[in-house]
């Protein structure tokens, strides 16, 4: 790797100022006690500080809402928890990046017996029953505006905590995600029916949160067009209503996209050699990041491609996953060109908190 390489140069979105372009992508760890995080949490954040990533982005943390939680051990966005996020936010800093948390509502995936709450039925955009028994509740206009107020208010509390923005997760077939694919969202109010109206639930969010916390708070989106129910999934069919998707974003206040694929360099759409992050840049002209098994292979030619993108202005970060869930010190490693010294990733790191 090049002293010079434009992977480790710094660079300033709007009020978020970062000291390279690698962030530490979300993963679901599952390792809160009571759904409130620990020391152990703190320590595994800071170690990717410490190790040269510069802006870390949190796992799934599920906002003040009943059934918002979709997993056993998850952390929480509210409450007793916001002590302990108030800890990790100091020790991130202190350790030498950004951080913000991504802002989670489980909706029609939550299970049954999922804590708090665990006895209550799901919500989602529309009802759903498995033999007979209904398993999720459509969403009431009611449970929109509260679902909405739930998001504004952890927003407004991360500010409160010092992060340095929020992210959004509306991909990979949660409660955001869900109003926006046709399969999930099958209403015949505002909020479903047509494409745009089913883009209404996620600007409606957008702007009460832009309206809380401010032009200078960054709001991060995180979409995905693959479900982890379905890979072939789309939310956007063509071009043509990916723009509609994002410049309704846009308008609503939406400051840096997070494009989730699952394989970075992959065209979006037949018609065009362009990547889904590429053409997110392309039509909104806001920062994007990009992700999607960066890092794994053992010559690293995908970090190649990665610079060479970021040189052509295809997007301007970089989160990086399982590689950083492997070695902590992973980006100083890359940097220092210690590739030897990389600890690769195994499907044993998925189980541990280091």
């Amino acid at each position: 790797m090049k002293e010079n390489s434009i992977l480790f140069s710094p660079i300033t979105l709007g009020n978020l100022t970062l000291k390279n372009r690698i962030a530490m992508a979300p993963m679901t760890r599952t390792q809160a006690k009571n759904n409130i995080p620990t020391e152990d949490m703190i320590y595994y954040y800071a170690k990717r500080a410490k190790g040269g990533t510069a802006l870390i982005i949190s796992e799934g943390t599920f906002v003040n809402h009943e059934v918002a939680n979709g997993n056993f051990n998850a952390p929480a966005f509210y409450g007793d928890a916001l002590i302990m996020w108030k800890k990790l936010v100091d020790k991130v800093h202190a350790s030498g990046a950004k951080i913000i948390p991504q802002l989670w509502h489980a909706g029609n995936t939550r299970k049954l017996g999922v804590t708090p709450n665990e006895n209550m039925v799901s919500i989602g955009p529309m009802d759903e029953y498995i033999k007979g028994k209904q398993t999720v509740r459509a969403m009431s206009q009611n449970d929109i505006n509260e679902v909405i107020k739930a998001f504004t208010k952890a927003a407004l509390d991360a500010k409160e905590l010092n992060f340095d923005g929020i992210e959004l997760l509306a991909a990979h077939g949660y409660l955001i995600d869900q109003f926006f694919w046709e399969k999930t969202n099958q209403r015949t109010d505002k909020y479903g029916g047509s494409f745009s109206n089913r883009l209404r639930f996620a600007n409606e969010l957008v702007k009460s949160i832009k309206k809380a916390v401010g032009k200078d708070f960054p709001v991060v989106f995180r979409f995905s067009q693959w479900k982890t129910i379905d890979y072939d999934a789309k939310i956007a069919k063509n071009e043509k209503e990916l723009k509609e998707l994002l410049l309704s974003l846009v308008e609503a206040g939406v400051d840096i996209f997070h494009v989730s694929e699952r394989r970075f360099w992959i065209p979006a759409f037949k018609e065009s050699p362009l990547t889904l992050a590429t053409l997110t840049k392309k039509i909104t002209n806001k920062p994007v990041i990009t992700v999607g098994n960066i890092g794994l292979d053992e010559d690293l030619e995908t970090i190649k491609l990665v610079e060479k993108k970021l040189k052509d202005n295809e997007f301007d970060i970089v989160a990086v996953g399982r590689a950083l869930l492997a070695d902590a010190n992973w980006v100083n490693k890359i940097k220092e060109n210690r590739i030897n010294e990389i600890i690769p990733f195994s499907k044993e790191c998925l189980n541990k908190l280091d």
